[in-house]
């Protein structure tokens, strides 16, 4: 299975994704509890509009959870191609792992702490991996 291992960062981003997820319900159901939302005759409303009835370190999980839907939304479809194309090893999954534990240290920064400049500097670089990856699946595919 040549060019598949970039298969395994993608597997492992879904998966923190998901972790993410659970984190997210975690501290967030115990959250609207404790600010006596009615969740059983809670109607519409988004995620957002929780931002004014729950603390926001409550609230950080919920938005990493939305971007780890946004730019890793790329990096699949682009590890996808690599793949396919079977260019998906050596520095193609090297650079996919540095993605990885880039967004997993982005999560971190945001969700602990959210100092502004850190997540964008942390996210800065997981997007240059990001254009590498693109780049490269550019050059395969053209």
């Amino acid at each position: 299975m040549i060019g598949m291992t970039i298969l395994q960062p993608v597997v492992a981003l879904a998966a923190w994704t998901m972790l993410v997820w659970v984190w997210m319900y975690i501290t967030r159901i115990p959250a609207m509890s404790a600010a006596k939302i009615d969740t059983k005759n809670l109607v519409g409303g988004t995620g957002q509009s929780l931002d004014q009835m729950l603390p926001a370190k409550v609230q950080w999980v919920a938005h990493n959870y939305n971007h780890l839907h946004e730019a890793p939304t790329v990096f699949y479809a682009v590890a996808l191609v690599l793949a396919i194309v079977g260019v998906g090893d050596g520095i193609n999954t090297t650079i996919a792992w540095a993605y990885v534990a880039l967004r997993v240290i982005h999560t971190l920064v945001q969700v602990l702490g959210n100092r502004v400049m850190v997540r964008f500097a942390v996210f800065a670089l997981s997007s240059l991996c990001l254009m590498a990856l693109t780049l490269h699946a550019g050059i395969a595919v053209f």
